[in-house]
């Protein structure tokens, strides 16, 4: 399905929160580009049956347990994986995603509205989102990046989200931490410039996936009044696939085909960042 690009065969591919319905395939179509993968979730067993698909699919893949928000478990990770590939040359930061505890019930603040508004967001539930969205990816890129530094086409990709450009209503600690990754996403590719690691990140519009399944999907798996706003404004009709994703970041791993693009947030989303609702 996807054109071959050797010149990434053979290195190693991080992907944090490589579990889940996005990064599993880029894990998958990694190793199908012959790229060394290295799973990383909280617990190594999340991760261990994407591990086992591709070793059984003749790829190289191992389960590493790494909490993104412990740097310590991170350098656990990262000996982990250098004692098994013996180098580092991509990083994903995939872990993210979101939780109740940040999401409020009611789509805009109306009197006499029911459900937990703004005002009832705990702190606690607010800064983890924030924190496993954003300082998760710049942890994992503190520890990680010296190991990049040492290869000669370095990448790191980021996972950003529609949310980053224009904020959807529940989410607002998950929006704040995705319009942080592109702007940290811009900063670290001039940062590093000049050391030849790039820089980027993925917008993907709106993909089914674990976290957001009850948000968009009814128990008879009918869409809800919030997915018919997403159609509505969705150009092409219809959600993301995670195959959608995989030629956008092969392209901004691959330094024969964007060696020069660095600090860049692509959107992956069906035209939804281009239409006006007009």
């Amino acid at each position: 399905m996807f054109s071959t690009h050797e010149t990434i065969a053979g290195r190693t591919a991080v992907i944090t929160g490589g579990s889940g319905v996005l990064c599993s395939e880029m894990a998958r179509q990694l190793a199908a580009q012959k790229v060394n993968v290295a799973i990383l979730n909280r617990t190594a067993e999340k991760g261990q049956g994407v591990a086992d698909e591709i070793n059984g699919s003749g790829g190289k893949a191992i389960a590493v347990a790494a909490d993104v928000l412990d740097r310590v478990s991170l350098e656990k990770a990262k000996e982990q994986i250098l004692e098994a590939y013996g180098r580092i040359d991509i990083l994903i930061n995939g872990a993210g995603g979101n939780h109740p505890d940040a999401i409020t019930d009611i789509e805009l603040h109306e009197e006499g509205a029911t459900g937990k508004s703004f005002f009832e967001l705990g702190e606690d539930g607010f800064s983890r989102v924030f924190a496993s969205n954003f300082t998760g990816s710049f942890l994992a890129s503190q520890v990680f990046g010296k190991e990049l530094l040492k290869q000669e086409s370095p990448v790191i990709l980021n996972i950003s989200s529609m949310s980053a450009y224009s904020p959807m209503t529940k989410v607002p600690a998950y929006s704040a931490a995705k319009a942080a990754i592109n702007n940290f996403t811009m900063w670290m590719a001039v940062h590093f410039a000049e050391e030849n690691l790039r820089v980027n990140a993925i917008a993907p519009g709106f993909f089914l996936t674990a976290q957001n399944k009850d948000l968009l999907t009814n128990a008879d798996g009918s869409l809800t009044p919030r997915s018919g706003k997403i159609m509505a404004s969705t150009p092409m009709k219809r959600f993301g696939k995670p195959a959608d994703l995989v030629g956008t970041m092969l392209w901004l791993l691959d330094e024969n085909y964007s060696g020069f693009v660095t600090g860049i947030t692509v959107p992956v989303d069906g035209g939804f960042l281009a239409y006006s609702g007009v």
